[in-house]
């Protein structure tokens, strides 16, 4: 069981009882649009299995983790959102990371930033990658602006699903350039960093 920690984050394993809100945030037609997905039209029923089989049987290369605030004296844990890596590639060390917070009521709010900038440095430590990457949609400016911050570079337009985006990119040696500071804003006010609600994944 893998469990990361950032400074108001925990990104831990997904589990059967985050099915409910996953079905609620992919259904959201807002959240599918930042996604650049369709909203599910299938029933809550055939999703669970279709969940619950993902548990049981991982995409290989990928790990999904599920966002949950740390809980505090007065409130518990909350499970916002989800962070993931896809596509991990052992020859050239590389992968691609996602994410969507899906509680709007922690957007632009730091959240975003302490998941990508936690799970960035697990991927550069624990699984020694050279280059993580990810695609944006070409007009989510805001989305563009909070992985800048996190430490990714625009690389290239790329059209794919009939929609234009902007990948981006963090190199090994950059991120290690950069990174006490980078985790270090982690724990800053929470005006210090925006959090982005949602990439493409």
């Amino acid at each position: 069981m893998t469990e990361l920690r950032g400074a108001r984050i925990i990104l831990r394993d997904k589990r059967s009882e985050d099915a409910e809100k996953d079905y609620q945030w992919r259904s959201d037609p807002e959240l599918a649009r930042l996604d650049a997905a369709i909203p599910l039209t299938m029933s809550f029923e055939r999703y669970l299995k279709l969940f619950e089989d993902q548990l049981k049987y991982p995409t290989p290369g990928s790990h999904h983790f599920s966002i949950d605030t740390i809980p505090t004296e007065t409130e518990g844990a909350k499970f916002i959102g989800n962070c993931m890596y896809y596509d991990l590639d052992t020859v050239n060390l590389q992968a691609e990371l996602g994410i969507v917070v899906g509680e709007r009521d922690y957007w632009s709010d730091g959240y975003g930033y302490d998941a990508v900038t936690t799970l960035l440095d697990h991927m550069f430590n624990a699984r020694n990658l050279k280059r993580v990457y990810l695609h944006t949609l070409e007009w989510n400016k805001r989305a563009q602006r909070a992985f800048s911050k996190s430490g990714f570079n625009f690389v290239k337009p790329v059209r794919r699903m009939a929609q234009d985006f902007l990948q981006m990119e963090v190199l090994r040696d950059d991120w290690f350039a950069t990174c006490e500071e980078r985790l270090a804003a982690r724990f800053r006010p929470k005006s210090a960093a925006d959090s982005q609600a949602s990439t493409s994944s």
